[in-house]
């Protein structure tokens, strides 16, 4: 005996790639063997990943998944789209048939005006017609052709809106439609004990799905508030409707072996062989909030809710606090996946050789319980948006820096105070020498740790030597490439300056290149 089952969408486990689909209904059965079938799911299925299990009074023998042919589309919202379309399509041709009709009248009123209009000249020029009565006559003529081009002007714009309404239609079926109206269908074979009723739970995955991070990251103070956002995304076939809708950091995989590493030959160079040539023509392959009223910022913010976790040995699965529905049409639905508090250290950096800006930044340390993925951030500095950033994996314990937009508050310059290129002295040996001045000015409200980041020459020759390197203040880091980086405290309103020069000499006979000023 075989019974097909209403078996909705009870629950989905979205993965970053992937999503787990699961089922349940429930039916009445006799005793004996009996076959179950759940249909209408997508094509795109996993067969291997299909599992069936349940309550009641039966085993599960087998387990069988088979396409199923329709005529026409089990997609109930897809159906109904293509009705839609289809009754546009109807009123279309009704306008076109209607517009058909018009065109011929006005054809016709203007035909008999034009043939009434001669006879009626030659009666009146011999006296045998009624003037009044051929006035007449023509202005009910001139009127009724007025009337049915009135009515096709009106029946333009309907059929304008009507092949809008239509054209819209047809995109929204095409985004939907995958272009089959044939279907997967689950076969349970199944052995009774007794008669009952037995509760079905099939599951399986299925592609085109995923979620993605996104976040909003808001500096108040010395406080980094980090805000994550999952964006649901898929058109697998079907819709989900609100269910149980978890987020899953893990990654199935169509395979689960370590990878085995060959051996790492080395060998000598050897010339390829000389190919003789060929006829032909052509290349080879490789060618081709400040201004808020007082009652507002008053008024205590609104509370948000936050998915509930569960931590596993390698993934983390986030349940939102609220159902969310996701159809297969491909747009994202956004849900809050939690809200990180993090302590940070504010600070500012400029590299003034590339620019006088300085840049507000924060560094902190993931102290949640969260590994964050990697996503798009938008950055808020208080209420003020100042840009976006990527947002890389975070692990808890990982320190991050996060650039949070330019602060005009701090002022940096950049020149240069003395050059001077020395004759050639004891050898034939010529030097030249440079010093330069950064005036870093702090013009915000309170003290503002800034880190500058500058450079020295490096040689790459014996000809050319880099000497009396003199750096004041004594910078905080110096690396063999010639970056210097100097961290000044500076308090608000006051200026802080930093000098730095040297001294190169050049070799008989050689030329300087890389000098810059």
């Amino acid at each position: 005996m075989t019974s097909r089952v209403d078996a909705p969408i009870v629950a989905v486990t979205v993965y970053p790639g992937q999503a787990r689909v699961t089922r349940r209904g429930a039916l009445r059965v006799a005793e004996g063997e009996q076959r179950v079938v759940v249909g209408g799911l997508p094509l795109g299925l996993h067969a291997d990943s299909v599992r069936v299990s349940g309550r009641g009074p039966a085993t599960v023998l087998g387990v069988d998944v088979a396409p199923e042919r329709n005529p026409r589309t089990p997609d109930a919202a897809l159906a109904d789209l293509a009705e839609r379309r289809d009754a546009l399509r109807a009123e279309l041709d009704a306008l076109t048939d209607r517009q058909t009709v018009l065109d011929a009248r006005a054809e016709l009123i203007t035909s008999l005006a034009r043939r009434s209009g001669g006879a009626f000249a030659q009666a009146l020029a011999k006296g045998e017609a009624d003037p009044a009565r051929v006035a007449g006559v023509g202005d009910a003529l001139a009127g009724q052709l007025a009337d049915v081009l009135t009515e096709r002007r009106v029946l333009a714009e309907a059929r304008r809106r009507t092949q809008d309404e239509h054209d819209q239609a047809q995109r929204r079926v095409d985004d939907r439609d995958d272009g089959a109206p044939d279907r997967t269908a689950i076969t349970a074979e199944l052995a009774v004990s007794e008669p009952g009723e037995v509760e079905l739970e099939v599951s399986y995955l299925v592609d085109a799905a995923s979620w993605e991070s996104r976040y909003d990251v808001r500096l108040t103070g010395a406080a980094l508030t980090l805000t994550w956002y999952g964006l649901v995304t898929q058109h697998s076939g079907e819709d989900w409707p609100e269910c149980d809708l978890r987020l899953s950091t893990a990654r199935p995989a169509n395979s689960v072996d370590v990878p085995e590493l060959r051996p790492w030959y080395l060998d000598v160079r050897r010339p390829p062989p000389v190919q003789p040539m060929s006829g032909g023509y052509g290349g080879t392959p490789e060618m081709a909030r400040a201004a808020a009223p007082a009652a507002y910022a008053a008024t205590a913010p609104m509370a948000e809710s936050f998915a509930v976790v569960e931590h596993g040995v390698a993934a983390a699965t986030y349940r939102p606090a609220r159902p969310v529905a996701v159809p297969a049409d491909g747009t994202s639905h956004r849900t809050t996946v939690t809200v990180v508090e993090l302590p940070a250290e504010v600070g500012h950096v400029t590299v003034p050789l590339r620019g006088p800006e300085a840049y507000l930044r924060a560094t902190a340390v993931n102290t949640s319980e969260h590994t964050l993925r990697p996503g798009r951030a938008s950055v808020f500095h208080d209420s003020e948006f100042v840009g976006g950033t990527d947002l890389a994996a975070w692990a808890p314990g990982e320190e991050v820096e996060l650039t949070l937009g330019i602060d005009d508050r701090v002022r940096v310059e950049r020149e240069l105070v003395r050059r001077s290129a020395g004759k050639a002295v004891l050898g034939g040996t010529r030097r030249q020498e440079a010093s330069y001045r950064v005036k870093v000015g702090n013009f915000g409200p309170r003290a503002a740790r800034i880190t500058v980041v500058d450079q020295v020459p490096v040689s790459r020759s014996e000809s050319v030597v880099v000497r009396d390197v003199s750096l004041s203040p004594e910078p905080a880091a110096r690396t063999d490439l010639g970056e210097v980086t100097w961290k000044l405290d500076v308090a608000a309103g006051q200026t802080a300056e930093i000098q730095f020069g040297f001294r190169v000499d050049i070799a008989k006979g050689a030329e300087l290149s890389g000098w810059r000023e």
